[in-house]
């Protein structure tokens, strides 16, 4: 990691709790009646196929209710009140453990060692290149077939007078899916008094390697399983983005967004453009590329994104540390997969928002560095603040 990015990084983690960004207001008195957090709660959520337990825990906070599996860090559910104070799900997911141990779509997951694609999963650091694990085509998406999205994270949960969540750690060995070094992680999930959903990253290492953690929850704010998301409105506070080759892997351009279907930095549904015939998004099937952030890299998450589903008053604002946001329009759901809702997930039924460092940025020399090595500590952290109106 290069000093200066190592030194920017190090003041987000001082900045704590307080560089949270605008509170939630609910119209209802949801919120109100439970201003004080509750106690995480713990259930089993069934086993894997070793027998190891799978735990369910349950946050709540500030209206806010968030539900977390000790299996991949997963947010099985986000339940947030519509404008009439009715709480209801927003996330994608499964209402049981098999539906994660097989599906693909990473829903509500922790990802690393590498957030997004690295091209034929290779790259090559201090003169050696380094073979990952391949599993989306010829390259290497989310860590590999093994990421942390399917490994158990011990859970410490965590309580006070004005926040409630959970410490999540885990050691990734030197060598897991072909990254060098030994990974030590610590994932924080916060919900706030205000009802903020915080995530927080650190790792260190012992060899130099690359590193890019994100979270890689589906959104829907008309609910679970209510159909596509098209309606919804979007405002990114990008100027460029970076387009794609035919397998989704950056070609290295920092592209202007400005007179394309791109332009999201005023607000405008999501549907507007998504069918056009531009070559980004007939490649993608929709939408599935980094937008560059025009804050770059951050000491405090700062203000990026809003949005907005009118029909119910949902809002989300996300604040960052990250340079870049990878902004998915669930392209790839077909109708296989069922949520808890009992409906079928379909393209377009729910959308992520990625923060991150730019897809296979050690093979890019002019990207913003993912390196990190021995004696630093890579620090990224995220805010997701809600209201409805």
């Amino acid at each position: 990691m290069s000093t200066s990015r190592r030194t920017v990084l190090a003041a987000a983690a001082a900045a704590g709790l307080t560089a949270a960004t605008a509170g939630t207001a609910y119209a209802k008195p949801y919120a109100q009646q439970n201003r004080h957090p509750v106690k995480p709660t713990r259930e089993s959520f069934g086993t894997l196929p070793d027998g190891t337990r799978v735990d369910r825990w349950t946050l709540e906070n500030g209206g806010t209710r968030l539900k977390v599996l000790s299996y991949g860090g997963i947010v099985q559910s986000l339940e947030l009140p519509d404008r009439r104070g009715e709480l209801t799900n927003v996330s994608l997911g499964f209402d049981h453990l098999d539906g994660y141990l097989t599906a693909t779509a990473f829903f509500g997951a922790l990802i690393g060692r590498y957030g997004n694609r690295i091209a034929n999963g290779r790259f090559t650091l201090d003169g050696r290149t380094h073979q990952l694990s391949v599993n989306d085509g010829e390259n290497s998406l989310h860590g590999g077939a093994q990421g942390f999205d399917k490994r158990m994270w011990d859970v410490e949960p965590f309580a006070d007078s004005r926040a409630v969540g959970l410490h999540l750690h885990r050691v990734s060995p030197d060598g897991e899916m072909g990254y060098p070094g030994t990974l030590r992680v610590k994932v924080t999930y916060t919900l706030t008094e205000r009802g903020d959903w915080r995530i927080d990253y650190t790792a260190t290492t012992d060899r130099a390697t690359v590193v890019n953690l994100t979270n890689h929850a589906y959104y829907n704010l008309a609910g679970e399983g209510s159909g596509d998301i098209l309606g919804h409105e979007l405002t990114l506070k990008a100027n460029r983005f970076t387009p794609t080759d035919a397998g989704l892997i950056p070609t290295g351009e920092l592209a202007r967004v400005a007179g394309t279907p791109f332009d999201f930095r005023t607000a405008k549904t999501i549907g507007k453009d998504i069918r056009t015939s531009h070559p980004q998004l007939v490649t993608a099937k929709g939408f599935d590329h980094n937008w560059v952030l025009d804050k770059g890299i951050t000491a405090r998450p700062e203000h990026f994104a809003t949005l907005r589903d009118p029909g119910s008053g949902r809002t989300m604002r996300i604040s960052t540390t990250e340079p870049g946001v990878q902004f998915y329009s669930g392209n790839f759901l077909d109708g296989t997969l069922t949520g808890p809702s009992g409906r079928t997930y379909r393209q377009g039924d729910g959308l992520c928002l990625e923060t991150q460092h730019f897809p296979d940025s050690p093979n890019h020399p002019k990207f913003p560095s993912t390196v990190l090595r021995p004696g630093g500590t890579y620090r990224s952290s995220t805010v997701h603040s809600f209201s409805a109106r």
